[in-house]
C-alpha cells in the first residue's frame, strides 16, 4: 500500500529559503528506492516553517531511503539550517479519485 508522510520543518530564522534550495536539489535515488512524490512548499504566514509531503511506494521504501549514504548527508547539511521544531502525520493512503 502506498504511504504518505506530511509533516513541518521548523527553520532557523531567516534560513527558509536556504533550507528549501537544500530539500528541492535533485534526488534520482529517492525515485529509485521507492519515493513517488515530494513535494516542498512554504507558507509565508509562517516564514520559519518549511512543509513537507511524502508519497511512497510503501513505508518499507521510506525507512530505506533514510540508509541511502546520499540521504545521510542531505540530513547532515539540513541540519545547521532546522531549529528543532517538527510537526506532522503519516498514514497509509487508501484511494484517491484522480488514480485506479
Amino acid at each position: 500500500m502506498t504511504y504518505a508522510n506530511v509533516g513541518t520543518l521548523g527553520a532557523v530564522p531567516g534560513k527558509r529559503d536556504e533550507l528549501v534550495a537544500h530539500l528541492t536539489q535533485r534526488s534520482p535515488e529517492l525515485t529509485a528506492v521507492g519515493c513517488l512524490l515530494y513535494e516542498v512548499g512554504v507558507n509565508d504566514q509562517e516564514p520559519d516553517t518549511v512543509f513537507v509531503t511524502e508519497l511512497w511506494t510503501s513505508s518499507e521504501a521510506h525507512r530505506a531511503s533514510l540508509e541511502l549514504p546520499s540521504v545521510q548527508a542531505s540530513i547532515a547539511a539540513a541540519r545547521p539550517l532546522l531549529s528543532g521544531e517538527f510537526g506532522g502525520f503519516d498514514f497509509t493512503v487508501v484511494g484517491s479519485p484522480l488514480r485506479d
